[in-house]
């Protein structure tokens, strides 16, 4: 009996021992497999990015360049971090204009496909049609940066006109009021209430549309004054002197103006003539950088502008310069001694260069209303004033002072500002602004 139960337990013990071997066994063995299968999903994985074409990246919007990037190194070359703080909206609104403005070569392409050659009648129509599109997005910027003052003028008097069927005294009146509260001023009001009342003394306005029509035809003529394009090579430095009030938009107007002729081709100087604002003084010299433009800065805060002036169109003979550009002090009109101080750098360009200035820019901020009638009558007293640049019309129901500026003054309108970006400043064109301006309700 001693014997069987030392042989059972025998027995066991082996048992037990071959159990824990094979425990054992069976770990070691799913850890190599797993490991093995590791290795082959990394390899598989590899070979199969290999064969794999390269997928669309998704960007994740919550986190942007700035998160994994320096700062600095996001900005554009030779820019610090100071000018893309001050470049503000411009940025993103050029960015915009540059994807939208193409060649009428390109948008051709578009039309004939690659390999098709169109004959010269499809040509000439396709050209047309493509000018006759780029015109009507032109009218379509335009109409929007009128939005306020078509708001404010043209809004209250094609209000006057709908469901009126005759014309009498009581519309006349109202028509005046929407006129002078409009901005236009009491001058230019009268002159088109007269027209208005000659015209239907002869019967030559039958209805409320009659009156609409010659309102549009009589400002359309007062804004058509001519004004000679700009001869950047007949005389080297063309000059053009810049003029303004406080607020007014000259610097920002001069930088603009900077970066339009630069890509047309033409060397630039700037003066930095407003010696009396150091914030002036480095804003140009940002817009210097942006257009590759030398600017000559005074010495110092305070210097005499006249020098300044001076030493820029002496720098631009030196140099071959196309053009000087001289930015000026903000002042206000009522202030006599700042406005002698005009006509004093008027003459020292006049030494510095025979024929300079070529040009005296008065810049306007149109919010000012009927008070930008005044300013041009005070600039106009001290200096021979020959265009008109009208900013910020885009964030006013006063534009219609551009009427009365125009018919009261006889100056023409060279730009217009409709907005923060670079090309916002337009050329003034008399058809493209009324009939921009001229959109009653129903049409915008």
């Amino acid at each position: 009996m001693t014997y069987v139960v030392g042989i059972v337990a025998v027995i066991l013990v082996i048992l037990l021992i071959v159990f824990i071997a094979k425990k054992s066994g069976s770990k070691s063995a799913a850890s190599e497999t797993k490991s093995f299968e590791k290795g082959r999903s990394d390899s598989d994985r590899e070979a199969l990015e290999k064969k794999t074409p390269e997928k669309e990246l998704v960007v994740d919007e919550t986190k942007g360049p700035e998160d994994e990037r320096d700062v600095e190194s996001i900005l554009p070359e030779k820019c610090t971090a100071e000018e893309s703080a001050f470049e503000g909206p411009d940025a993103a609104e050029e960015e915009i204009y540059e994807q939208e403005e193409t060649s009428e070569e390109e948008e051709i392409v578009e039309i004939a496909p690659e390999g098709v050659r169109l004959d010269e009648t499809a040509e000439q129509t396709a050209v047309l049609n493509l000018k006759k599109a780029r015109r009507e997005r032109k009218l379509q910027k335009l109409r929007q940066g009128l939005s306020k003052t078509r708001g404010g003028l043209i809004s209250k008097i094609s209000a006057l006109f709908k469901g009126t069927k005759e014309i009498d005294a009581d519309l006349l009146d109202k028509l005046e009021e929407a006129l002078i509260t409009s901005d236009v001023g009491a001058g230019t009001t009268e002159w088109l209430l007269n027209l208005v009342r000659e015209a239907l003394d002869k019967e030559e306005l039958k209805d409320p549309k009659a009156v609409w029509g010659l309102l549009k035809d009589e400002i359309r003529h007062a804004l058509s004054i001519k004004a000679s394009p700009y001869d950047f090579s007949s005389d080297k430095p063309f000059v053009i002197m810049v003029v303004g009030v406080n607020g007014a938009g000259k610097t920002t107007t001069i930088g603009k103006l900077a970066s339009q002729f630069s890509q047309d081709g033409y060397k630039i100087v700037l003066a930095a003539a407003d010696t009396f604002r150091a914030a002036a003084v480095n804003q140009l010299e940002i817009w210097g950088r942006r257009t590759n433009s030398e600017v000559v800065k005074p010495a110092k805060e305070g210097a005499d502008p006249s020098s300044v002036v001076f030493d820029a169109v002496k720098t631009a003979k030196e140099t071959g310069a196309d053009i000087v550009i001289a930015d000026t002090a903000g002042r206000l009109h009522t202030q006599a001694p700042l406005m002698e101080e005009l006509k004093k750098i008027n003459r020292v360009l006049g030494k510095a260069h025979d024929t300079a200035p070529h040009e005296i820019l008065l810049v306007l901020d149109a919010t000012n209303g009927q008070n930008a009638l005044q300013q041009v009558k005070e600039f106009g007293d001290a200096l021979d004033i020959s265009g008109i640049a009208l900013t910020k019309l885009d964030g006013t129901a006063k534009g219609g002072v551009i009427i009365g500026i125009c018919h009261e003054y006889k100056i023409p309108v060279r730009y217009i500002g409709i907005g923060e970006a670079k090309d916002s400043l337009r050329q003034f064109d008399v058809e493209d602004f009324v009939d921009a301006l001229f959109v009653q309700e129903d049409e915008a």
